[in-house]
């Protein structure tokens, strides 16, 4: 187990210490556990480093802790991480000159960018996030051609696991997902500009992943709609199925759920009704369809039901669909009668561990939420 992994580490432990250190005020476990976490050297090298692992990782569990003592640690990492996003932007530009299309890990919300994003964005740093905005903006306006086809210029080159692309997926893939597909860079662009930090041509992006997912919006047997999670090239260009599909496990990292929540905040930062609505159409049919929810089989963050709830949460805070938040209470006896039945995880790590788990426990019930779900682009 990496100590400075937040998914599946230390790193994810500390994060549920800080949290609950800074709402009941005790700091004694959240100082051991940032001890830990810092036991061994904290990667820092671009080629590894993410958010949710390495340095970038440790500074955003320190800096959601917000107490003085890390205030050195924190001001450290912070240049380590600023250096790594110069060096994997310049990377990805030079990518980006060439017209090839990029690996998975270049973009996404866990190894990527977009995650090194949400970090900037938890910071406070617009001046580097903005370079990141720019890169999405260019991300999201410049196509690719892959085959003599036209395809986004978020196309990824691997296959869904990030790995070379062989078999169906030799030309690589369309990803759907928030955490490894184009829906976290939207999401990213869209709770930045809630924030006010903005670039040249981000509202066009942010509509051009509104209209990317309002075409593939499709409809499910058992009523509402779902997108994919991620389509090789043959199945991309035949476009979106007329035909009712097998709705996808209602998840965080692929799903209704977590892509609904990336449409509706772009859809909310530039005014979009319609986008709204059908984000918000969306998850109400999720949540109110038991089959669906029978689908979700542990408690985890990242596929299972603290992450269902964590969003259907946030999405509700935000929603103009009263039905949301109405049904709220029903989800979370739902969440609570899982529990009985199923031990917490003994892991650790935010994704699929304990701290996951109750983190989204910490966070319900809250009076005063301290706001550190950036990390899942839901807030």
């Amino acid at each position: 187990m990496s100590l400075d992994d937040l998914g599946a580490g230390l790193a994810g432990t500390a994060l549920y210490e800080v949290v609950a250190a800074r709402a009941g005020g005790d700091w004694v476990a959240a100082h051991a556990a940032a001890k830990a976490v810092n036991a061994q050297p904290v990667t820092a090298h671009p080629e590894h480093a993410s958010l949710f692992r390495g340095a970038p990782a440790v500074a955003y569990v320190l800096h959601t802790a917000g107490h003085r003592a890390y205030a050195r640690a924190l001001a450290e990492l912070d240049a380590e991480v600023v250096a790594i996003v110069v060096d994997r932007l310049q990377a990805a530009q030079q990518r980006m000159d060439g017209r090839t299309p990029p690996p998975m890990r270049e973009y996404d919300l866990i190894s990527g960018l977009t995650g090194l994003g949400a970090y900037l964005l938890h910071r406070g740093r617009d001046d580097v996030l903005q370079r990141i905005l720019r890169y999405l903006v260019r991300l999201f306006s410049e196509p690719l051609t892959i085959d003599g086809h036209q395809v986004p210029g978020w196309w990824a080159a691997t296959d869904p696991h990030g790995a070379p692309g062989t078999g169906q997926f030799l030309r690589g893939h369309a990803n759907f997902g928030i955490a490894h597909g184009f829906t976290g860079p939207l999401a990213l662009l869209a709770l930045a500009h809630r924030a006010g930090c903005t670039v040249a041509g981000q509202n066009q992006a942010l509509a051009e992943g509104i209209a990317h997912l309002t075409q593939w919006a499709q409809p499910v047997k058992s009523g509402g709609i779902d997108w994919p999670d991620f389509l090789p090239l043959d199945a991309y260009l035949k476009g979106p199925r007329p035909e009712e599909t097998e709705p996808g496990r209602p998840s965080w990292c692929y799903g209704t759920p977590g892509i609904g929540r990336a449409l509706q905040l772009a859809a909310l930062a530039i005014h979009d009704d319609q986008a709204r609505q059908l984000a918000e159409d969306a998850v109400f049919h999720v949540i109110t369809d038991a089959r669906r929810l029978g689908q979700l089989e542990d408690m985890s963050v990242c596929h299972g039901w603290a992450g269902f709830l964590l969003v259907v949460d946030r999405i509700g805070s935000s929603a103009v669909t009263p039905e949301i938040n109405r049904h709220l209470p029903v989800l979370r006896a739902h969440f609570s009668n899982f529990l009985v039945g199923h031990e917490i995880p003994g892991n650790a790590g935010l994704l699929s561990g304990d701290a996951g788990v109750l983190l989204t426990l910490h966070t319900i019930d809250a009076t005063r939420p301290i706001g550190w779900e950036t990390c899942l682009l839901l807030d």
